[in-house]
């Protein structure tokens, strides 16, 4: 047997061999700089074949490291791609556009950013619904499909976690393919648990280890990289499954005593003032200011609730934002002139039939 076959590390090696070999970071960070990029290029680079390589390369080392459960160092890898360019390299082709987005949502939503994750997903799934018809023939299409599948379920994941408003067809989407599940989530237990489990397992990368089994031990259970990530993920989402059901009760009211919502939740005052203080501390996360770095950002809440606790009272404050309604107007405008456009249509063609109804039987006689 080949022990190499399963060697990850010979994979790395080529990956930064090529990204190294092109200069292609210096190329990128020398182009957002203003600087010489055929100098930054250096000997290899400034050929077209290892441009090309090097920077799908970093692509690719996105990819490995998500699938080897590094999400931290996958969003270090895209510092000098710059993902608010709308003509990057990366977005020429359509399954890489996708794969991109796809996999830095992937990474901030293990890393417990699920605004940043709510974000990228939305993003990218405007992007394919509004341009789906044209890719339809195109030999991507079905990978494109199948991944923008996935991350639905990975959308329906995160906003159940850190409830968030989205795009109106979006929301619209999810709500028909997941809207059961997220009812689900919502309520918490056991139940919102096996339905996070499931829409998780869909959706999430196939997973590797760093390190092939131990072959020379047979009684050694090797570990599951998919049960294992899934373990993970568990473990952060019951900490923050407090926060939709507490919010779900909590916008009832401005005013509560904490006891009588210890009641309505069936817990214990004490077990309830902790989830509260978990609540203050998951509500709060950091968000990315659309820099370079993928992994700075601010501070800011996540949600239009908040709260005081006051020895045993419960002070709510909810700040609404008021809702856009110029996209709703301008997507409903423009199916009402395909209606009339699509109407006017079948008028001409029913005149234009009858019309050459009526010629037939003069001609007939003549």
């Amino acid at each position: 047997a080949n022990p190499q076959v399963w060697n990850t590390y010979s994979v790395l090696n080529v990956l930064y061999s090529l990204i190294q070999k092109s200069n292609i970071n210096q190329q990128l960070l020398a182009s957002q700089q203003g600087d010489d990029v055929v100098e930054a290029a250096g000997q290899f680079g400034s050929r077209a074949l290892y441009k090309m390589l090097g920077y799908f390369s970093i692509i690719g080392l996105v990819r490995v490291h998500c699938m080897l459960g590094d999400y931290t160092l996958a969003l270090q890898t895209l510092e000098n791609i710059d993902l608010n360019n709308n003509r990057g390299l990366f977005t020429r082709v359509t399954a890489c556009h996708v794969t991109v987005y796809y996999y830095v949502g992937f990474a901030y939503l293990m890393l417990g950013r699920y605004a940043d994750a709510t974000q990228a997903f939305v993003h990218i799934l405007t992007f394919v619904a509004r341009t789906k018809h044209y890719h339809q023939r195109a030999a991507q299409f079905d990978a494109v499909n199948k991944k923008a599948e996935q991350m639905y379920a990975l959308l329906a994941i995160a906003v159940s976690l850190c409830p968030t408003r989205v795009d109106e067809l979006i929301h619209a989407s999810l709500r028909e393919k997941y809207g059961d599940q997220q009812h689900k989530m919502q309520r918490g237990g056991d139940e919102a648990l096996e339905v996070l489990s499931e829409l998780y397992l869909f959706a999430c990368p196939k997973f590797i280890m760093p390190n092939p089994p131990s072959y020379d031990e047979p009684e050694a259970v090797p570990v599951e990289p998919q049960e294992y990530q899934l373990k993970i993920f568990q473990r952060e989402a019951k900490l923050q499954l407090i926060v939709p059901t507490l919010r779900s009760f909590l916008k009832l009211y401005t005013t509560m005593s904490l006891d009588q919502l210890a009641t309505v939740l069936d817990v214990e005052a004490d077990e309830l003032r902790n989830q509260l203080m978990v609540y203050k501390q998951r509500y709060r996360q950091v968000k990315w200011t659309g820099n370079a770095d993928l992994l700075a950002g601010e501070v800011v809440p996540t949600t239009d609730l908040d709260f005081a606790l006051q020895q045993d009272m419960i002070f709510i404050a909810e700040s609404r934002v008021g809702r856009r309604y110029a996209d709703w107007f301008i997507r409903n405008t423009n199916k009402m002139q395909d209606l009339i456009n699509t109407m006017e249509s079948r008028q001409k063609n029913l005149v234009a039939s009858a019309g050459k109804a009526e010629e037939t039987p003069v001609e007939a006689k003549a």
